[in-house]
């Protein structure tokens, strides 16, 4: 997640998480993510639309294909870009007579429960396949397994990893590396001479944020650097203004911090406010996981150092694509994980992001 700002769903968003990430956010989020719920989700808890093919809701008939992708909500900035690369993929789909189902939780606040729901909802169509991020394993495992017992092929993607894929029974882990892309952003501060850095969780206890945090302060301390991590209370996540005064108040109580990274783009935002506000402009660098048009306007300007772009749109993108080749013709790289990210914008290729953000898949 994140996504997106995912909000934490304990005992382990995002996902990722344009926010969420990953979540969000990535998680998610951000980005954004207990016990596994059962039964269909209702709309309080869930949001569906057909993506392309037949009505929602077609089953396996025919020989046609029916997937099921599961992300965050589509009005979360990450997980909209992944739903345009579920969409272009599903085009494929349609051709072939198949349908695509999207669907998102109507909010974060209790994500892994209310993602168990969605998988149990998807499954109850028979499905041939359901794509879905691995948020709260926790919650959501009981879930996914049922599905992959009754001969549904399941695909993990955005959060999760091989290990996950592997636990539950899944083809594949199509995404990022969460821990890899913490470790690429905080040798990235350390390079740029910041010495004590400041990873912000507004969704503490979420597997992909823990892991991006964990990877900034290990890709620090390769670096000569240290780094620690601001965990905010789970009433805080999609609260910008409490999101900055938490931020704000770190950074005045302890001087030495010199930069913060934040898990998805909104408490980037947010990161970049307090910053302000407490007049430490000209010392503390600033990064995030995932990108945004205002935080590629900020590389651009020099006031952002780094986003960890995650690729949300090949998340989506390639993980239908993977799906339905496999469920039609056998066909499946042989690639474990498929990583989509990270790849770090700074400055030297923010002008080529940006003309994705123009063409709507970044």
């Amino acid at each position: 997640m994140e996504r997106t700002q995912i909000r934490r769903a304990l005992p382990g968003r995002r996902i990722s998480r344009r926010a969420l990430p990953a979540v969000s956010a990535l998680a998610l989020a951000a980005a954004v993510l207990t016990g596994c719920a059962s039964g269909k989700a209702t709309g309080d808890t869930a949001q569906a639309t057909a993506s392309s093919g037949g009505a929602q809701g077609t089953a396996k008939t025919n020989g046609k294909v029916s997937i099921y992708v599961i992300g965050g909500k589509t009005d979360d900035p990450f997980f909209s870009t992944v739903k345009r690369g579920v969409d272009d993929a599903a085009k494929q789909v349609k051709a072939g007579g198949g349908s695509v189902t999207f669907l998102g939780p109507a909010n974060y606040d209790n994500l892994g429960p209310d993602v168990a729901k969605l998988v149990l909802t998807a499954l109850a169509q028979n499905p041939s396949a359901i794509l879905v991020p691995d948020w709260v394993p926790a919650s959501e495992d009981p879930a996914i397994k049922q599905a992959v017992a009754k001969g549904v092929k399941v695909f993990i993607y955005n959060t999760g990893g091989v290990e996950a894929a592997d636990k539950v029974g899944a083809v594949k882990y199509i995404g990022t590396d969460e821990y890899l892309a913490g470790k690429a952003g905080g040798a990235k501060f350390a390079e740029s001479g910041a010495k004590n850095i400041l990873c912000v969780n507004s969704v503490p206890g979420a597997a992909n944020t823990e892991a991006r945090c964990k990877g900034i302060k290990d890709g620090a301390k390769s670096k000569g650097s240290t780094s620690r991590e601001l965990a905010l209370p789970a009433s805080q996540n999609g609260n910008p203004s409490a999101v900055t005064q938490s931020i704000k108040g770190a950074l005045l109580k302890d001087s030495s911090v010199d930069a913060v990274v934040t898990i998805g783009v909104s408490d980037a935002d947010s990161a970049a406010a307090a910053i302000q506000q407490a007049g430490v402009g000209s010392k503390v660098q600033l990064g995030t996981f995932d990108i945004s048009q205002t935080q590629l306007d900020r590389i651009k300007s020099g006031k952002q150092l780094f986003a960890i772009d995650q690729q949300p749109y090949l998340q989506g993108f390639q993980t239908v694509s993977a799906a339905y080749q496999y469920l039609s013709y056998g066909v499946l790289l042989p690639q474990n994980p498929l990583l989509t990210g990270p790849l770090l914008i700074t400055k030297d290729n923010v002008d080529a992001a940006l003309a994705g953000t123009k063409a709507g898949v970044r």
